[in-house]
């Protein structure tokens, strides 16, 4: 069964082309400031980290992990591409060519953790497992940090050796999850807490403070509230 297939990038304008030379590789495209969503590595078997396999061996723990890095980077291929400099779509290609050993005997693990443990029904239960992994990192009110932080992984799995895509989904699994909560810019925190200014002084309402041309007399101003 095939289960890889690339995302074709859309057509780039002439300017967007230009901002993504000049952004790439983007560090903060989409924030002034990102915000911070790292977490620790994690070994795959953790609460909320992934959809996770009752009684799964160590290598198929492993497996899961590394599926669900490549679920997460196929839906930031999907879904960021309103943001090119973040190469999204071209890294998610490349990814699965340079790390395509790798990710096909994650797949082949799995299938046999649910031929175990599913019998005949094994092929429908793992396909609505990668169901589930997919729908775990669809978002929208948290797309930026989503696509800010899948950009920055999907760089960091390139620069991966073969063989070496499981240390990157350890590495990066809770930052991923993280940036799935949505937040603000880091540049304006805080801006809404501060001090307001003193609003100005309103003008008097009595009649004596008021000359014939409609000017308000010194002895008035500034009114006291």
């Amino acid at each position: 069964m095939r289960f890889i297939s690339c995302v074709r990038s859309g057509v780039i304008s002439a300017a967007l082309a230009t901002v993504g030379a000049a952004a790439s590789p983007a560090s903060a495209y989409l924030y002034w400031t990102s915000p911070n969503f790292a977490g620790s590595p994690v070994r795959g078997d953790e609460p909320g980290v992934v959809v996770p396999l009752p009684g799964a061996k160590p290598a198929e723990v492993d497996a899961n992990l590394l599926w669900t890095l490549r679920a997460a980077l196929n839906v930031a291929a999907l879904q960021c591409q309103f943001a090119p400099p973040l190469m999204t779509v071209r890294n998610y290609n490349t990814i699965l060519s340079q790390h395509g050993a790798e990710l096909s005997n994650a797949y082949k693990t799995i299938g046999t953790y649910f031929k175990r443990t599913m019998k005949k029904s094994w092929q429908q239960a793992a396909d609505a497992h990668t169901t589930r992994i997919y729908n775990g990192f669809s978002t929208m009110h948290a797309q930026l940090g989503f696509c800010e932080t899948a950009g920055k992984v999907g760089r960091a799995a390139l620069a991966a050796r073969r063989g070496d895509l499981h240390t990157v989904a350890a590495t990066y699994m809770s930052e991923l999850r993280n940036s799935l909560v949505p937040v603000g810019d880091s540049f304006f925190a805080g801006i809404a807490t501060r001090t307001p200014l003193a609003p100005p002084p309103s003008p008097p309402l009595d009649d004596k403070c008021w000359d014939k041309k409609g000017f308000i007399k010194k002895k008035c101003w500034p009114a006291s509230g």
